[in-house]
């Protein structure tokens, strides 16, 4: 199976490396295309700098054992997913491996990670992904994180999976021998983060963005990890709510019978 590895905190990031190393040593063939700098926060986003509607590659000097080539791309990383899928890299992967990433993704802030964007890109195109995550602003355990990857990615590939599944891992930045286990977990709560807006002047304003000290629902991803264990949350691909009432709403109605907002003055 071809793998792409890739994440959103740029192609030198150990993070990254170690990734690669774990897909390797499972016997894949791994093509490393990552952000040729930071794109962190990204989410899902479809940007790329482009000169004459081409993508711009760049084959770092930065090597991988087991490794043919990484590239660079001027590109968030949805957008590599994307091109990816589209042959850019060589045939398409059959899987997306993410991360590791600087710093953990858990709860509902996961929506802004362009780590766990890129598996769900993935996940859109019928490719399978798994986001992993190392929960430390400055992690130095990637032993651990690549450890608790390994287990993971095999048991990904002694089963027919999904095409549309994403696993969503985090690990604690703890020594291999300190961590606790491996644990299923619910997303916590949105907040762990709290932007707050400071000056505001002609043409800017300056956001500054906090940790909060929160106390996390037991069982969550931030609970577990926070307590010592690595944690796995199995994550669905953006679709329809089938669920939503909208019964309210004016179904079937025919053009005449919408109105224009009124204007401004009434």
């Amino acid at each position: 199976m071809r793998a792409l590895v890739t994440n959103d905190d740029g192609v030198h990031s150990p993070g990254l490396h170690a990734l690669a190393e774990v897909a390797v040593d499972a016997g894949l063939e791994v093509v490393i295309a990552a952000p040729h700098e930071e794109r962190s926060g990204a989410s899902a986003s479809l940007t790329a700098l482009q000169k004459d509607s081409r993508l711009i590659i760049h084959e770092s000097e930065t090597q991988v054992e087991g490794v043919e080539k990484v590239l660079g791309v001027e590109a968030s990383p949805a957008f590599i997913v994307i091109a990816a899928m589209a042959g850019a890299f060589g045939p398409e992967p059959g899987l997306i491996l993410s991360g590791i990433n600087l710093g953990p993704n858990t709860g509902n802030a996961i929506l802004h990670s362009g780590t766990v964007g890129a598996a769900l890109t993935g996940a859109t195109l019928s490719c399978p992904g798994i986001a992993v995550s190392l929960a430390a602003p400055r992690p130095t355990q990637f032993g651990t994180a690549a450890g608790v990857a390994s287990q993971v990615l095999a048991w990904v590939l002694e089963r027919e999976v999904s095409p549309t599944l994403v696993l969503n891992v985090n690990v604690p930045d703890v020594p291999l021998d300190e961590l606790r286990g491996l644990r299923h977990a619910g997303l916590a709560e949105f907040g762990a983060v709290q932007a707050e807006l400071g000056e505001i002047g002609k043409g800017y304003a300056t956001i500054t963005f906090s940790h909060l000290e929160v106390e996390y629902e037991a069982e969550t991803d931030a609970a577990l990890v926070r307590d010592g264990w690595a944690t796995i949350t199995a994550l669905a691909a953006p679709c329809e709510a089938v669920d939503l009432d909208v019964s309210g709403l004016p179904i079937g109605a025919r053009s005449r019978q919408l109105r224009e907002p009124a204007s401004a003055d009434g």
